[in-house]
C-alpha cells in the first residue's frame, strides 16, 4: 500500500470520526407527534427542561390541541410531577381541526372554551382546603386566560411556572396578565390534565410519558 493511499484512508477515517462526534454533540432531534414537532429540550428561566410527554385533546370528530409537558427531569406520576421543584411548562398547540381526515377546521374559538375545563378540573381534583388556599389567585389566573380573547389555529400557548415568579400565560410569545404566585396554583392547574379525575385519560397518559 502506498503512502498516498494510506494518507487518504487516514483522512477519510478522521472525517468519519469527526462527523460521528458532531452528531453526538449536536442538539437532540425533536419528537414528531401526529403532525407536530416538539423539542426534546428547552430553556426556561435559566433552566433546561426536558420533554416529559405529549398528547392530544381530541374526540371522534375533532382535534382541539396537542399538548406537551416540560419538566426539570422526567417523571411518570402526577405526585412526582407536582412535587418536583423548579420551572415547568405545559404547552398547547391549537389545532381546531374538525376531523383527522379533514385538514380544515374553524378559524378560532373563544378562550373561554379553555377556561371552562380548567374551572371544572380544579373543582374535581383539588380538595376544599386546596381550593380555599388558592383564593383570588385562581381568579386572577382565569382572568389572564380570558384576556387572550380568541385562540386561533396554529397558536402556541405556554403556561409556565417559575419559582419566585409564579404562573404566566403566553400566546405566541406575548404574555397576558401578570404572573400569579404560588406553586400550589400550578399544581392545581396540572391536575386538570394529570389528576385522578382528569378530563381526558389518553391525554393524561401521553403527558405522563406512558403512551
Amino acid at each position: 500500500m502506498t503512502e498516498h493511499s494510506m494518507t487518504r484512508r487516514q483522512c477519510l477515517l478522521a472525517v468519519a470520526s469527526l462527523a460521528g462526534m458532531a452528531g453526538l454533540a449536536g442538539p437532540a432531534q425533536a419528537l414528531r407527534y401526529e403532525d407536530q414537532d416538539f423539542d426534546d429540550t428547552l430553556q426556561l428561566a435559566g433552566s433546561t427542561l426536558v420533554l416529559n410527554g405529549v398528547g392530544e385533546r381530541a374526540g371522534k370528530l375533532f382535534r382541539a390541541y396537542s399538548a406537551a409537558l416540560y419538566l426539570g427531569s422526567k417523571a411518570n406520576t402526577t405526585e412526582a410531577i407536582t412535587a418536583m421543584p423548579g420551572p415547568k411548562r405545559l404547552q398547547l398547540r391549537i389545532l381546531l381541526v374538525v376531523s383527522k381526515s379533514i385538514p380544515i377546521g374553524p378559524g378560532s374559538v373563544d378562550a373561554e372554551e379553555l377556561v371552562k375545563p380548567v374551572i371544572k378540573g380544579v373543582g374535581r381534583n383539588s380538595t376544599e382546603a386546596e381550593k380555599a388556599a388558592l383564593g383570588e389567585r385562581f381568579t386572577q389566573f382565569l382572568q389572564n386566560m380570558r384576556a387572550v380573547g380568541k385562540v386561533k389555529k396554529h397558536d402556541i400557548i405556554n403556561i409556565d411556572f417559575v419559582p419566585g415568579t409564579g404562573t404566566t400565560v403566553t400566546v405566541n410569545g406575548k404574555q397576558w396578565g401578570a404572573a400569579v404566585p404560588g406553586a400550589d396554583l400550578y399544581s392545581a392547574f396540572l391536575k386538570v390534565f394529570l389528576g385522578e379525575h382528569s378530563f381526558d385519560d389518553k391525554l393524561k397518559a401521553g403527558l405522563l410519558g406512558q403512551a
